[in-house]
């Protein structure tokens, strides 16, 4: 956390003018070793990072009940929090990875001395459903933890259209890799599918901003520190994607099927 601070210190310093011009900064997902709510210390150090007008986006684990210290289960989620240092909005992951953030029949491979890569007891639970959310100076953001950027069609839910889409991500499980650029790749594509622009803070990177017809407007690369600024792009208007789905795919590939097995038939 001492290191998203500090970086970001950078990012919200004021400028010349004495106005600080960043109006929205993000951090990645899992940016806190501990349950942000019950660490109001910390919270402090957000407020005063952000104030008087940066809205922080950031990945953190939620603990399904603060009332209850000992109570350890917990949501992968992500926070709006605004200029006062107050929690405007939270988003659970609805999509959990299986064998990372949870085991299939949880409580039997437990027993038998299994664990998934997250380490945490019983699993990560999931959320009841993807919804966009209101932001303070920013049209609605679709939130998206990790993976659930790279399904086209699921991603984005029926009838509620963001005006940009935010995916955090740690990417450290892969160290230097093919994964993170996988990883990117996929999660561009989604951009390029919904006709939305992308924001992707990712702790070990790649962390960029993405147009909504795939152009990188800035990147940070795979395993660099730093600070990555830019405008976000306006989305554009709904794609044949959005519009009709698979069915043009799946139109397509019969088509293909019946023209080669005609010819096929003829000789």
């Amino acid at each position: 956390m001492s290191r998203y601070l500090r970086l970001s210190d950078r990012a919200t310093s004021p400028s010349s003018n004495g106005i600080r011009d960043v109006t929205h900064l993000v951090w990645p997902e899992a940016a806190f070793p501990f349950f942000l709510t019950r660490e109001p210390d910390a919270l402090a150090q957000i407020a005063d990072l952000i104030r008087p007008s940066t809205v922080l986006i950031t990945g953190a684990v939620r603990a399904a009940s603060d009332a209850n210290p000992r109570d350890q289960r917990a949501y992968n989620s992500i926070y709006v929090i605004d200029p006062n240092g107050s929690i405007r909005g939270i988003y659970d992951k609805v999509h959990l990875v299986p064998f990372g953030e949870y085991l299939p029949f949880q409580r039997v491979l437990e027993r038998l001395g299994f664990m998934q890569l997250t380490k945490v007891i019983g699993g990560f639970l999931s959320g009841d459903r993807r919804r966009p959310m209101d932001i303070l100076g920013a049209p609605k953001m679709l939130p998206l933890v990790c993976y659930e950027a790279i399904f086209p069609g699921a991603a984005v839910p029926p009838g509620e259209r963001p005006g940009w889409m935010v995916n955090v991500t740690n990417d450290g499980w892969f160290g230097i890799s093919s994964g993170p650029y996988q990883h990117f790749q996929q999660a561009r594509v989604l951009a390029i599918a919904e006709g939305l622009p992308l924001v992707r803070a990712a702790n070990t990177g790649i962390s960029a901003v993405v147009d909504p017809v795939g152009r990188v407007i800035n990147a940070l690369p795979l395993g660099i520190e730093g600070v990555l600024d830019a405008r976000l792009p306006a989305a554009i208007e709904p794609t044949l994607y959005v519009k009709y789905g698979n069915y043009l795919l799946g139109s397509a590939l019969l088509l293909s099927l019946l023209v080669v097995g005609r010819r096929r038939f003829r000789a």
